[in-house]
């Protein structure tokens, strides 16, 4: 008796360490738990009330040219790792993208190019790693960011570090440029957190699960791509682009329909 008396909390310290870890990819689910708290709290106290009144009383045009002009900064960042990537054709879509927004849709605040059909794909460092064979590490949830990993962690601090908004001089512009993006982002967002709350039993699994299976997605993506990826060979292909991240799903030549047979012209008559 004595002996099982002390196993039991030996028992109940391995039951809770086995509930702490349902994911073998977060090991460190407590310290994750805890950040998801914090950030969650940060953003009830401070973005999100900040956000809200920056969303009614800015008016939705600027809004929207507010986001599009920070669209424009990052795909700066994305044709960057297009090319370390070795994928020429969409780094230099992006560049052509870049250009037409920034010379036509003044610095951006336009989104010229989509208009013209040159469309966005995002792209980062951390799945510049991933294209180049480094493995995602375990799951992290990183203050302010979010949901991330070991991998594209590095990737991010590589961004803020390196990244476009990082080369605005002073460096109190920059920081100002960051804070500006990250509310204008999570005034955009709003109607979306609403939502989130009230579906999510366990919004930290939710998150971490909806973290998981988009990223996992995206680096498929990548690394099915030729090592140097100059796109199709028929410049009059026809491309789809995925809605969650702007990569190119398929892009195939739409053959001539063939004619159709006598009988089946005749068939096909109203």
């Amino acid at each position: 008796m004595k002996q099982a008396a002390r196993l039991l909390p030996l028992l109940a310290l391995a039951l809770l360490s086995g509930c702490a870890t349902h994911n073998p990819q977060d090991p460190l689910e407590p310290y994750n738990r805890a950040m998801f708290s914090f950030n969650e709290k940060v953003d009830r106290a401070v973005v999100k009330p900040v956000a809200t009144g920056y969303k009614e009383v800015t008016p939705t045009p600027i809004r929207h040219g507010v986001t599009n002009f920070f669209g424009n900064i990052s795909d700066v960042w994305s044709m960057s790792n297009d090319f370390l990537q070795g994928n020429v054709h969409d780094g230099l879509s992006t560049f052509m993208r870049v250009g037409v927004n920034t010379v036509f849709g003044l610095f951006g605040t336009l989104d010229i190019a989509t208009e013209m059909g040159i469309y966005k794909h995002p792209n980062d460092f951390g799945l510049t790693l991933a294209r180049w064979g480094v493995g995602s590490g375990p799951y992290v949830v990183l203050p302010f960011f979010g949901p991330s990993s070991v991998r594209d962690a590095t990737g991010t601090g590589v961004a803020l570090a390196y990244g476009p908004t990082a080369q605005i001089q002073p460096p109190s512009a920059s920081y100002g440029a960051l804070a500006l993006n990250l509310v204008n982002t999570r005034a955009n967002l709003l109607d979306a957190s609403n939502l989130f709350d009230q579906i999510s039993l366990d919004p930290y699994v939710f998150a971490r699960s909806a973290y998981e299976q988009r990223r996992k997605s995206q680096v498929e993506e990548v690394r099915e791509r030729p090592i140097i990826d100059l796109g199709p060979p028929n410049p009059l292909a026809q491309y789809s682009y995925g809605a969650d991240n702007g990569g190119i799903l398929a892009a195939a030549a739409q053959p001539p329909a063939e004619p159709a047979s006598a009988p089946a012209a005749e068939a096909a008559k109203p």
